[in-house]
């Protein structure tokens, strides 16, 4: 593909963009994809591709860039009130569309390499990682500063870090799996729902098909998790009473993270990708 690269336009179309950035087989992507990203990111992505691949950025430095958005949509929650977490929000559809972009620079360019996917899977997991604890010191900030006394204020930034933990290992699950096939010798999974099944007769078949009707465990990425600390911030607005409902978000998140992750395990575990 470097070879075939090399002899791309300098300038090229919309067109020619899409047919090499976004082939049937990205688009196509079960778990690698994004939710939105047939509803509006692979649609408006390419655009910023398209300007992306006229600099001299590599596919790499694309990657610093939703690193960084990641990480300050984090520091965004910092900023007291609702302004804080709206623009932690803007900054989540940053990164979104930044990690959409990073993979069509590098296809585009043919410089895909284990390190792109390195630095990408270490954006994820470290903006992941990151949100609940700036959440955890919001709310013990504002404790703080209504006076709460210290023992009341210290157990939700403890709990905060705890979520943290639970969120970075519900999303390592799945990299342990491809490791976990990688070194007994067996091959790369597709990305199908059938390489990823688990018999509907049994009681974790019936657990999973019943998840897709209430799939709680898609609103533990950064991108909806902002969505939600915003909406809580709102409800604390109109309660009067600053990062209550974000305070309440931590700790009820906190032992639901607790099961996803013992689902997600169980779930692996009788599945077919680690036989």
């Amino acid at each position: 593909m470097s070879d075939n690269s090399t002899m791309r336009p300098k300038n090229p179309s919309l067109e020619q963009l899409r047919a090499i950035c976004q082939p049937p087989e990205v688009r196509a992507r079960r778990n690698a994809e994004h939710w939105t990203a047939e509803l509006y990111l692979r649609h408006i992505s390419i655009y910023l591709t398209a300007v992306l691949v006229r600099t001299r950025i590599s596919a790499n430095g694309v990657t610093g860039l939703m690193i960084l958005a990641g990480w300050l949509m984090s520091f965004a929650l910092l900023i007291p009130g609702i302004w804080g977490p709206l623009l932690a929000v803007v900054l989540s559809q940053m990164q979104l569309f930044f990690d959409c972009s990073d993979g069509e620079v590098a296809r585009w360019r043919g410089t895909q390499s284990p390190r792109g996917i390195f630095i990408d899977m270490v954006g994820h997991h470290t903006t992941e990682a990151l949100i609940p604890i700036a959440l955890g010191y919001r709310v013990f900030r504002e404790l703080q500063m209504q006076g709460t006394d210290a023992t009341q204020a210290w157990p939700t930034l403890f709990v905060a870090a705890l979520l943290s933990v639970l969120l970075v290992l519900n999303r390592s699950q799945s990299l342990m799996v491809h490791a976990a096939r990688s070194m007994a010798g067996l091959g790369k999974l597709p990305d199908t729902a059938e390489a990823r099944s688990v018999s509907s007769a049994s009681l974790v078949g019936k657990l999973r098909s019943a998840a897709r009707f209430l799939p709680f465990h898609k609103m533990l990425h950064a991108v909806e998790l902002s969505l939600l600390i915003l909406l809580m911030s709102i409800v604390s607005l109109v309660v009067g009473t600053p990062s209550i409902a974000e305070k309440w978000m931590i700790w009820i998140l906190l032992p639901a993270v607790f099961f996803v992750n013992i689902g997600h395990f169980v779930a692996s575990m009788a599945s077919s990708r680690l036989r």
